[in-house]
């Protein structure tokens, strides 16, 4: 597994670099980014694991906190804070706890620190080995308890639009993709049809996602030949038996 590690901050201070060289002993690539968002759409790919040094203008760097809060949610990446309780609560207010796997406050507990990134990139290393589903819906809580879900037995990515999708799938494989049958602008079947159309994506199984169970609606979902298709009333047990069975199946078929 590759270990790239962006630490994000306003400026490469002394206790940065120190950082960075500390990190290097772990055998762990790092990249330094400054909290804008060009700089952060360029160094963000590829890295299983960000650090933001926070200082007392946090506040002011929200375009930034909001595009980390979409980069970790849509690719499942932890994030680190070090900084003051106050810069943690700004930064809490634009990126889910969820997501936050530790905060650290300054002075900064090295050992401690680079007890928790093992620790991370030990689990990510063990996520690496679960399939990779992706969830594509524009109803973004529903996308939230799914996820919530599913995280600990599968690698979990989301989207909130067809087009969002895509442009994930263009960077990413997936084993599975749950796919919200009726969305605006781009709907759950034109979404399909520009999965099929292209040859990277075209065997990716879909799996469709509808809140409607009548005959009719049924099967106007089943004619588009998804591997199935899941109702949104579904539980969480329910859901995990679905997953699980259809995963088993597809091994078994490999046999």
């Amino acid at each position: 597994m590759e270990k790239k590690i962006l630490i994000v901050s306003a400026s490469e201070t002394f206790s940065v670099r120190g950082l960075e060289m500390k990190l290097k002993g772990l055998s762990v690539d790092t990249v330094f980014c400054e909290p804008k968002l060009k700089s952060l759409e360029e160094k963000c790919v590829g890295a299983v694991l960000i650090i933001l040094y926070t200082n007392e203008d946090v506040h002011e760097d929200a375009q930034a906190l909001v595009y980390l809060k979409d980069h970790c949610v849509e690719n499942d990446i932890d994030i680190i804070v070090i900084g003051s309780k106050d810069e943690y609560e700004t930064v809490e207010s634009f990126i889910p706890e969820r997501f936050i796997s530790g905060f650290f406050a300054r002075p900064l507990e090295m050992e401690k620190l680079l007890d928790e990134v093992e620790h991370i990139l030990s689990e990510r290393f063990e996520k690496e080995k679960r399939k990779n589903i992706l969830i594509v819906d524009d109803d973004v809580s529903y996308l939230g308890m799914i996820m919530e879900w599913l995280q600990d037995t599968y690698r979990v990515a989301v989207a909130n639009s067809g087009m969002q999708a895509i442009t994930y799938l263009v960077k990413n494989h997936v084993d599975l993709i749950l796919l919200d049958y009726e969305m605006p602008v781009t709907s759950g079947p034109k979404v399909l049809e520009m999965i099929r159309s292209e040859a990277d994506t075209a065997d990716t199984p879909v799996m469709f996602l509808t809140g409607k169970n009548d005959r009719d609606s049924i099967m106007k979902v089943l004619d588009l030949k998804p591997v199935d298709y899941l109702l949104k009333t579904i539980d969480k047990a329910g859901l995990l038996r679905k997953l699980n069975d259809y995963f088993l199946s597809e091994s078994v078929k490999k046999i």
